[in-house]
């Protein structure tokens, strides 16, 4: 990954973070790269695993193939991909991906 996109994947990530305790998710922090078995981008918000993603193409197929990877690899039944909104800065405007089948089961949580 080339290191400009590296620092807006990580600026995203932060970002995310920030928003993250805002709304009360206070032990939200983002996970350690080069770990054996990826859990997501996003860790302690407690259920969910959380992929972020800042690029110009939309890659929704491989996005959630990766979340469901993440999702099986912490051991959890959530969860979301947050993609930056081209534009803005503010996390709450991106956008939140998730499969249908696991929308349906939050919402029956």
């Amino acid at each position: 990954m080339a290191s400009s996109e590296k620092r807006k994947g990580n600026a995203a990530e932060r970002a995310v973070v920030d928003y993250l305790r805002r709304q009360g998710f206070t032990q939200a922090r983002r996970t350690q790269a080069g770990t054996r078995h990826d859990v997501g981008d996003i860790d302690g918000v407690p259920g969910f695993a959380i992929e972020v993603k800042n690029h110009a193409r939309l890659d929704l197929a491989g996005w959630v193939t990766q979340l469901v990877a993440e999702m099986d690899a912490k051991g959890v039944e959530n969860g979301v991909v947050i993609a930056k909104k081209r534009g803005t800065t503010d996390p709450g405007e991106w956008y939140a991906i998730t499969p249908l089948r696991l929308w349906a089961k939050m919402l029956d949580q």
